[in-house]
């Protein structure tokens, strides 16, 4: 992969990058006919690869929500600037904690897929969040019509990230973090290594599904897998 922006790009690039790709570049055509399969009824993989490769160990340790022994594994590779990543945290990620995460029985990790300066910003706030990586990204979500679009991103996330506990100071160190932005652009090089070329992108039990999938099509996936 090309590594073109380095850690003051990363930075100065917050107030200048445009928001318009962000949203082209969320989701594909493939993704999105898999997503309006019919409700209950599972989507086709658009492929599948083999679990010790996607499991390998990465330059970041996994994100793991769920016991780590649960019978089912989900790895979503998803970007913190797409609109259909959001939608899937706030409308289908509940759902699936509650029915399927909380009892044991799917563990979800998250792992970063960033399309722009902006995105890769985000990650690096939750990840130097450390023991609040879960909770700075679903605000991070939750709120990203305040800070991915808008043209001063840089205090917007500031605003946002000292609700998280963050001062100027950690703020800035974390975005200036050079070997942390080469890891998550290393965790993204990984997810295209296992076909992955847009957001979200979930592989469950190895098999791949690109597209915000509803709770009934992750129910219909993950049930028979049980």
């Amino acid at each position: 992969m090309v590594r073109s922006i380095s850690r003051r790009q990363v930075v100065g690039a917050l107030a200048m990058f445009s928001a318009l790709p962000l949203i082209a570049s969320c989701s594909d055509s493939v993704g999105e006919a898999q997503a309006q399969s019919p409700t209950g009824t599972a989507p086709k993989p658009a492929g599948t690869v083999d679990m010790s490769d996607l499991m390998k160990p990465g330059a970041l340790p996994d994100k793991v929500m769920g016991q780590q022994d649960a019978p089912v594994t989900i790895v979503e590779y998803a970007s913190m600037t797409c609109p259909h990543c959001a939608h899937f945290h706030e409308a289908t990620l509940p759902a699936l904690k509650e029915k399927y995460i909380d009892t044991g029985k799917v563990k979800l990790i998250l792992r970063e897929f960033p399309f722009d300066p902006r995105a890769e910003a985000g990650f690096m706030l939750a990840r130097c969040a450390d023991d609040k990586y879960f909770p700075m990204v679903d605000v991070l979500f939750a709120q990203q019509d305040a800070w991915a679009p808008v043209k001063d991103a840089r205090t917007a996330l500031l605003q946002i990230s000292r609700l998280a506990g963050f001062s100027q100071e950690s703020f800035e160190a974390c975005l200036t973090n050079q070997q942390l932005l080469e890891d998550v652009r290393s965790v993204k090089d990984h997810g295209v290594e296992l076909g992955v070329d847009s957001t979200p992108t979930f592989f469950i039990d190895g098999k791949r599904y690109p597209g915000a999938l509803t709770i009934d099509q992750m129910s219909a996936i993950i049930d028979p897998l049980l």
